[in-house]
Parts: structure tokens; C-alpha cells; sequence
């Protein structure tokens, strides 16, 4: 296991104490965490998926866009956040692994420590009414 920068172990110990669903994910992209609320609406617990690479949590959950198109990676709100480093949100569908379609708002936003040491990137997300 590689040691991670103290703000993204702070982080995701917010993300275990919060109620609303949060993911994070590590400067490349891969997902290092996401908490207990965040479990209901992606259909499985983090400690049976663990950290998986942006090129899987990425695709996994079968984005689409609300007219049905297939979401690229590149388009997702925490791969925003992570390439250009600024705030994203979208909404779209997922499909989560207890393959539930959701409708889902997710805002993301890199996050940068002192002395400008990019960490990777936060989403906040939640399911919307059809």
C-alpha cells in the first residue's frame, strides 16, 4: 500500500463521518474511496470493490447522458475535475452494480493543497427524483 498525501487521509475521513455520498479519487484518477451513502447508490460497499483505476470506475456503472448516450470518461465530472482541475457537475443515469438505474447530480472539485500540491479530486453527489 503506497502512503497517501495527509489531506486526502483527511478527506476521506470527512467523507466516513458525512451523510451525503462522496467519491474521491487520487491525481491519476483512481478511486481511492467512497463512503457508506455513497454504497446505496452505486449497489455495492467499498470494502467489496475497494480503490479501482479511473479506466473501470470510470465505465463500470454504465453512464449515459439524460438522452441516453453513452458517457465518455473524459466527460464524467470527477475525470473533469481531475484533467482540467477546476469544478465540474453534470447530471446523468448510472446504472450502479445492483444494476438500478439512478438519476444522479454530481458536482466535483479537485482538491489542491497548500503550496498548489494537486491531490486528486472530491465528487458530491446524489440521486434526483425522475
Amino acid at each position: 500500500m503506497t502512503q497517501k498525501e495527509i489531506e486526502l487521509i483527511l478527506s476521506r475521513h470527512l467523507a466516513e463521518y458525512l451523510a451525503m455520498p462522496i467519491f474521491i479519487v487520487d491525481p491519476g484518477g483512481d478511486m481511492v474511496y467512497y463512503n457508506e451513502s455513497a454504497e446505496i447508490i452505486l449497489g455495492f460497499r467499498y470494502v467489496e470493490t475497494g480503490a479501482m483505476p479511473a479506466s473501470e470506475w470510470s465505465t463500470i456503472f454504465n453512464p449515459v447522458g439524460l438522452d441516453g448516450t453513452p458517457m465518455e470518461p473524459e466527460e464524467h465530472p470527477l475525470m473533469i475535475a481531475i484533467i482540467e482541475q477546476h469544478p465540474a457537475h453534470k447530471r446523468f443515469w448510472i446504472r450502479g452494480l445492483d444494476k438500478n438505474k439512478r438519476l444522479l447530480e454530481v458536482t466535483a472539485i479537485p482538491l489542491i493543497a497548500q503550496a498548489d500540491r494537486f491531490l486528486g479530486a472530491i465528487a458530491f453527489f446524489w440521486e434526483v427524483p425522475e
